[in-house]
């Protein structure tokens, strides 16, 4: 439908629709992201019956909302869908690799409409040739590459397996509809009767005159009211459905040679919404609805709009019960409370350094009162931190798609493992490591795997492996891409970084061999492909991945695979951390990078190499990183006092940080120094102390790599 063609329904009707349409579009996208996790791991052999249920489910909640809303080519395109997935669940055919590819495809085109219609300015999709596609694969035409039927004793062209039928005899109604202002609209009713032909018998009653504007008809059927009503809410308002029983006009008697047979109800398992209007495979299905079908259903906000606002997730396999306990909030209100929780937070360190001061046996409520505030100040946090955790299966769940387009695109054969993928991480974060990772699991794929033959060759088996394992360690989130392939070979690496002028010499720890990839336009690629080669990404990686306070390592055998290991912080808003001071100053250091903390003695320091310095710690020697000298800190009095020494690890170092004292350890609230002044050398972002003053956040990984240079 056109947006004339919408805004005439719209005002026709008197209600703004597009207040629903978000609502919409998100359960839209949450169907097709369940479809395709739902189409990729399909057994082809052995189709489950659920799963393949499930996936028409899915593609029905779309086609439904679509044409509630008038969005007729997204409506025309899984109805296309619906016609292929009904003879699948029917077991009419068996499922095939060019089924699953165009089901995939389709489902690629559905996201290009549905973001069209959300005014990104894309232009419109042709679905000409994918709908010819589909059309081909439902008449049998591409039956020479059908796999045997996934049921034993089965063949792609036997009858439907029928479920043991549920008979409830059949009841007459009298339906009444109306006042209509075009009464021939609640002809689409007798259509929707036609269309589903398990709901049962639909007769007017009044000839098809209507000078009241109601339209009368004899309903026979075994579905109950509430259901009757849902459905054709689809159509007409709820309000104009009236449904009483028959009266003794009907002659509708025991034994009565003119009484229909008992209907079959649909399957309690699916809903009545697995046969929505213009449902596949039946008389009088139309591949997109009518003018005034759409019009029509406009008409009432509970009818149209409740229904696709509310049965897009009540449809999907695994949301059966979840609808009742979630609510949709908008990011912008969970940042701005996460925002007034900071504040909060600072207001909390800013009572309780005051409350330092008070005699808390003269003042032992307010001292008490403190005490709770704090302590409901942590929780409030967590709390409030926690609605913006979402599970790593929300970026894991787009690789499977991409492994399956790489493999058949390079010719290899791929298995996907994923451990943790329950692991809950930052949205913000989730939104800027996804690109990252995407490289990370395509230059595996690309460089990592080697083809069936060549592992054929080696003994190993002809599928690799990409595994993906998301865990918690401390206060950070660990996320591995792990590969079986070649690995990475020590003496190519030393060689392309000397062709590019890159110091390499044999001396290098394997460590920093391997990191010679993060070097900008480095490549092992012998040849530029679309898939990777040009040396652009691994160095974005890395920068993308420091610039979050995370760090990035790899670990490889050769011929036995590679694991790259990326550690962020859990979230980017609010930290716990230990503060130290340095003269007049006050410096935080993120408390998951301590390790430990000893006062220096005289002779524990060294000097090496004339300017460098190093301690001895449990038998290891680690750089020293004087604070006053980095940050040029002024003193007031002769002599320096820095006599404390905190132990931090990052990126694979550990350095000794020496500091004057230690001030205690405290959540902060993390303000970004580089959008309120400029980026600061060694220093990641700013807060606010409890006594108002401002110290800086150190970036650890910054001062480990000053240290090694």
């Amino acid at each position: 439908m056109s947006n004339t063609r919408q805004e005439a329904a719209q005002s026709s009707a008197g209600i703004d629709l597009s207040q629903f349409y978000q609502v919409f579009f998100e359960e839209a996208g949450e169907n097709l992201e369940s479809m395709e996790q739902m189409l990729l791991g399909l057994d082809l052999a052995q189709a489950d019956e659920e799963q393949l249920n499930a996936i028409f489910r899915c593609a029905h909640s779309v086609k439904g909302g679509a044409a509630t809303f008038g969005f007729a080519d997204v409506a025309a395109l899984t109805h296309e869908m619906e016609t292929l997935l009904d003879k699948l669940r029917r077991r009419e055919l068996a499922p095939t690799n060019a089924m699953v590819d165009a089901l995939l495809a389709s489902g690629d085109a559905l996201k290009a409409m549905l973001a069209r219609h959300q005014g990104n300015g894309a232009e419109p999709t042709d679905t000409v040739e994918l709908c010819a596609t589909i059309r081909a694969l439902v008449d049998g035409r591409a039956a020479a590459a059908m796999p045997p039927a996934a049921v034993p004793g089965a063949s792609p062209a036997a009858p439907p397996a029928e479920r043991p039928p549920i008979r409830t005899t059949a009841r007459a109604l009298e339906l009444r509809v109306g006042p209509l202002d075009d009464p021939s609209l609640a002809d689409n009713l007798v259509e929707l009767f036609a269309e589903i032909t398990d709901l049962g018998s639909i007769e007017p009653l009044d000839g098809g005159c209507a000078a009241d504007g109601m339209r009368r008809f004899r309903v026979v059927t075994a579905s109950s009211d509430a259901d009757l009503v849902d459905l054709f809410g689809f159509h007409v308002a709820r309000e104009q459905v009236q449904l009483v029983p028959a009266g003794e006009g009907f002659g509708f008697h025991a034994g009565n040679p003119g009484a229909p047979e008992p209907v079959e109800p649909p399957d309690p398992g699916y809903g009545f919404f697995e046969h929505a209007p213009g449902a596949p495979g039946e008389p009088g299905a139309t591949s997109a609805p009518t003018a005034p079908a759409a019009a029509t259903a406009t008409a009432g906000v509970a009818g149209a709009a409740g229904a696709a606002a509310a049965r897009a997730p009540a449809a999907k396999a695994a949301a059966s019960s979840s609808d009742s306990s979630t609510l949709r909030v908008s990011v912008d209100k969970v940042d701005q409370l996460i925002n007034l929780v900071g504040e909060l937070v600072i207001t909390q360190a800013m009572l309780a350094q005051n409350g330092k001061q008070i005699d808390g046996a003269l003042h032992q409520q307010l001292a008490s009162g403190l005490a709770d505030l704090e302590r409901n100040t942590r929780d409030l946090q967590e709390a409030v931190m926690s609605i913006r955790m979402i599970p790593m299966s929300l970026v894991f769940n787009r690789f499977p798609r991409m492994l399956r387009d790489l493999a058949a695109k390079l010719g290899k054969k791929l298995e996907l493992v994923q451990v943790g993928e329950a692991t809950e991480l930052d949205k913000g974060l989730v939104e800027k490591i996804t690109d990252p990772l995407t490289h990370l699991v395509r230059n595996s794929v690309d460089h990592g795997i080697e083809a069936p033959a060549e592992r054929a060759a080696k003994g190993k088996p002809e599928h690799g492996t990409i595994t993906l394992v998301a865990s918690h360690q401390g206060g950070s989130i660990v996320i591995e891409v792990r590969d079986d392939g070649k690995g990475l070979n020590r003496a190519k690496l030393l060689a392309k970084a000397r062709e590019r002028g890159l110091d390499a010499p044999d001396t290098l720890a394997d460590s920093e061999v391997w990191g010679l990839i993060f070097a900008p336009g480095f490549s092992t690629a012998e040849v530029v492909t679309d898939v990777s080669g040009r040396g652009v990404g691994m160095d974005v990686v890395k920068k993308n991945i420091t610039a979050l306070g995370g760090t990035v390592e790899i670990d490889s055998a050769e011929g036995l695979g590679m694991t790259v290991r990326v550690r962020l912080p859990l979230t980017l808003a609010i930290m716990d951390g230990m503060s130290v001071g340095v003269g007049d100053e006050c410096y935080i250091l993120p408390l998951s990078s301590v390790v430990e903390s000893f006062q220096v003695r005289a002779g524990m320091i060294r000097t090496i190499g004339g300017s460098g310095r190093v301690v001895e710690v449990r038998g290891e020697y680690m750089p020293v990183v004087d604070l006053e000298r980095v940050f040029a800190v002024p003193r007031c009095d002769a002599g320096p006092s820095s006599d404390i020494m905190v132990v931090v690890e990052a990126e694979g170092g550990r350095i000794a940080v020496l500091v004057d004292e230690l001030l205690g350890q405290q959540q902060v609230v993390v303000k970004n120094l580089e959008a309120n002044y400029r980026k600061v050398p060694d220093v990641s972002g700013a807060t606010i102390m409890g006594d108002g003053r401002v110290a800086l956040i150190l970036d650890i990984g910054a001062l480990v790599r000053r240290s090694r240079h």
